[in-house]
């Protein structure tokens, strides 16, 4: 991992917190914490459980417990600590990292974190992996999944060959959390080892990210997940942004409203990759030609399978015992829905593959109502599932009543495809990811009584 990592010139900037800290001064930073991370118990084939915030901290940390020999076991900061506790007891580290201190609000993307080290267990990590994380949790209790030293380096190798990433000497402003898959390897991981600036906004708001883009003179991509999209599609720049080249996503499916609403303000591609925890990029569209559809990422194959696509994947990424139903014979099962074009090998996404249910003898895909739900006027977002009926969970974006959705659903949806229930809510669940939370037992209890 050092030689894919640290590379450059010592005096290469790498990250723009927004102070400049440059090769050289990570590299003494990584190596300070290691002696700390020895110190306190951990050993080469050990695990260090990191419960941190985004910031330099984390990335030190991180990359110092690789340097050591140990696993990096990704804990995000936002788990309550039954979660945690649960984790750590499946998981045994030898130490654990959490803030002693932690400045700046609670919408700051990078806050600054005085960390402590503890002794945890005297164990040998539960398994070879480099990395352990939890899925999302999108969809049910997430899942622990690891991921090797050599598939993280081929990921990164693979992003250094799909067409549209930010280059070398450009810049990535970095969104999504470095705990999970997109911001780890397709922002800090490929960012180190390709000499791209990483560039966090002060805030998690619209003029931050604009003026995060403004900062600097070299051509600047935002990567992000569909929330992110919708947050710049509704700020105005007050100036023109010729920085800007792109924003890329990935997460879920991005509504075709939000993505014309991005791309008619800023005039820049708006691309989408889709990817898993458990392999990382599966799959880009970066210039969004193709949208809804992507091209495999170089190095992946993806086939259909009863209507379920399939990504290659060597050995099976979940620890403990491996579910025939999600990995066999070299083959990850998504349970996303899907198809692959037999000419062009375009991948497109339907939607999770539970989605497609039965309403008086026909077939109904639940994505659809969702997609023509979160498209009407005064929708912000939107969640449907299957509960007893077809459901729908509705963020409105202003006044909005349950009678004037339905009358407006009636003019698009056949009448076995309409909801049977309508909840409008405050807020939906999200992950921490920002992902739309689609657990009929969350969603449930985020109804009021």
């Amino acid at each position: 991992m050092d030689e894919v990592l640290f590379g450059g010139h010592p005096t290469d900037v790498c990250l723009r917190l927004p102070d400049p800290v440059d090769r050289g001064t990570l590299h003494r930073l990584v190596s300070a914490a290691q002696d700390r991370l020895t110190a306190a118990g951990l050993r080469p084939g050990g695990a260090a459980a990191l419960r941190l915030p985004p910031s330099l901290a984390y990335v030190v940390n991180l990359l110092a417990t690789w340097r050591a020999g140990g696993q990096a076991i990704l804990l995000d900061h936002r788990l309550t600590d039954h979660e945690v506790d649960r984790a750590l007891r499946r998981l045994t580290p030898q130490v654990m990292v959490a803030p002693v201190r932690t400045g700046g609000g609670a919408l700051k993307i990078f806050v600054d974190v005085t960390e402590g080290v503890t002794r945890y267990a005297d164990r040998p990590a539960v398994s070879g992996h480099a990395v352990i994380q939890l899925s999302s949790g999108s969809t049910g209790p997430s899942k622990v999944i690891g991921r090797t030293a050599a598939a993280l380096v081929a990921e990164v190798h693979r992003y250094t060959r799909i067409d549209g990433v930010a280059l070398p000497g450009e810049r990535i402003i970095l969104l999504p959390s470095m705990v999970h898959v997109l911001g780890l390897v397709g922002g800090l991981l490929y960012g180190l080892h390709a000499g791209v600036e990483l560039v966090p906004p002060e805030r998690l708001s619209g003029d931050a990210v604009l003026a995060a883009i403004s900062a600097g003179t070299t051509p600047a991509t935002v990567l992000g997940v569909p929330f992110h999209i919708g947050l710049l599609a509704s700020t105005r720049p007050t100036g023109p942004l010729p920085q800007l080249r792109r924003m890329t996503t990935g997460g879920e499916l991005v509504p075709a409203a939000v993505a014309r609403a991005f791309t008619d303000r800023y005039g820049v591609p708006l691309g989408n990759m889709y990817g898993m925890t458990e392999v990382g990029v599966i799959g880009t569209d970066l210039y969004g030609a193709h949208r809804p559809s992507i091209a495999p990422a170089p190095g992946i194959e993806v086939r259909e399978s009863g209507g379920e696509l399939w990504v290659s994947c060597p050995a099976s990424p979940y620890v403990g015992l491996s579910d025939p139903t999600r990995w066999s014979d070299g083959w990850l099962h998504t349970r996303d829905a899907g198809t692959v074009d037999e000419h062009t090998g375009l991948v497109t996404v339907r939607g999770r593959l539970d989605s497609q249910v039965s309403v008086g003898g026909m077939k109904v895909d639940l994505t659809e109502v969702e997609a023509t739900v979160a498209e009407l006027t005064g929708v912000a977002a939107a969640v449907v599932v299957w509960d007893d009926g077809i459901t729908a969970y509705v963020q409105p974006d202003g006044p909005l009543s349950e009678e004037t959705l339905d009358k407006l659903l009636a003019e698009r949806l056949a009448g076995y495809k309409r909801p049977r229930v309508l909840h409008l809510l405050d807020q939906l669940p999200r992950t921490t990811t920002g992902k739309l939370v689609r657990s009929t037992d969350v969603l449930r209890s985020a109804v009021t009584p």
